[in-house]
């Protein structure tokens, strides 16, 4: 039984933390229009949520808000409205880096999503449904890490999973912890599940920042493959007992796995010397290569190990559109 000054603890800290994080939370509209029935155009506007991350003017959020916009918006805690650009966006981690023309700002801390674990309190801040006020706050917990978004691609693995409420208009909003540090963007929920939603990691956030700051868009090294981590279920099939590493779903036409001669249901159990025991670390590992090097994967088929050079490409802009 928790004591009822335990209890008070907790409370402040939740409510400090609030005050704290509520003032690196922005509102992001964005303005679209669309053609009626008879030839008219409708404005059709949607209100979403971003983190500060500068002092100068640099605002995190997501890619599927500010996606086939026609003007952006946004709107500080203290109710200045700004013009905003977009410095860049990538579609495969749901981010996009927004810049506004202003001072003094109050950024948030990103910090180490990698270091989370189950069972982690957390808060979720955003704007709700565009409800007109202070940012919506939601408690909870992390529910699991490293999740894929279920009808999502191989492009999803590695969101954090919360039941900290989250709803339209959260998008872009930090999932921050009680030392007020931000481990995640809140990005997306299940709409027939109850308590699911997902938020990008942090460390994803930042790898993504750095790159469209540097290069201007994020540059992945690609071999052309869906895949999917090898489980238990899988184990007991004939084909993958005693087997970790990633199973080849799918090749794509013409790509680096394709040329190669990777085949649907090879499963690549290292690269470069390195064990791939999940999808996630395959990816964490092609993610630190060159484009144009040379990687050497060693799979498994029919029984057979098989070591297989494959040049690394960049990826195409196509596979890259949101939800595909």
């Amino acid at each position: 039984m928790i004591a009822k000054s335990e209890a008070y603890n907790f409370e402040d800290r939740v409510t400090e933390v609030v005050s704290k994080v509520r003032e690196g939370v922005v509102m992001v509209t964005s303005h679209r229009y669309r053609m009626g029935r008879y030839g008219e155009v409708r404005p059709l506007d949607g209100a979403a949520s971003g983190i500060i991350v500068s002092s100068s003017g640099y605002i995190v959020t997501n890619h599927h808000v500010i996606q086939d916009h026609h003007g952006l918006q946004v709107t500080t805690g203290s109710g200045e409205v700004h013009d905003a650009e977009v410095i860049g966006s990538d579609p495969a981690t749901d981010v996009a880096i927004l810049k506004i023309d202003a001072r003094g700002l109050n950024p948030l801390k990103l910090g180490d999503s990698d270091k989370l674990a189950a069972g982690k309190f957390v808060v979720a801040i955003g704007n709700a449904l565009g409800l007109p006020g202070d940012p919506t706050v939601s408690l909870g917990v992390i529910s699991a890490i490293g999740r894929p978004m279920p009808w999502a691609d191989f492009i999803f693995e590695g969101l954090l999973q919360t039941d900290a409420a989250i709803n339209p208009g959260n998008s872009g909003g930090p999932l921050a912890t009680l030392d007020g540090e931000v481990v995640g963007m809140n990005t997306a929920i299940v709409a027939f599940a109850q308590g699911v939603g997902f938020a990008i990691p942090s460390e994803t956030i930042r790898r993504v920042m750095e790159q469209i700051l540097d290069h201007g868009r994020v540059i992945r090294p690609w071999i052309g493959i869906s895949g999917l981590t090898v489980n238990e279920s899988m184990r007991n099939m004939g084909n993958f007992t005693g087997i970790k590493g990633v199973a080849v779903v799918r090749v794509s036409s013409g790509s680096p796995a394709h040329l190669a001669g990777i085949k649907p249901w090879d499963v690549i159990v290292s690269i470069n010397g390195g064990t791939v025991e999940n999808l996630r670390g395959l990816l964490e590992k092609l993610s630190k290569s060159s484009i144009g090097r040379t990687v050497d994967l060693e799979i498994i088929r029919n029984g057979r190990n098989l070591q297989v050079p494959i040049g690394l490409m960049e990826m195409p802009e196509h596979y890259l559109e949101y939800g595909r």
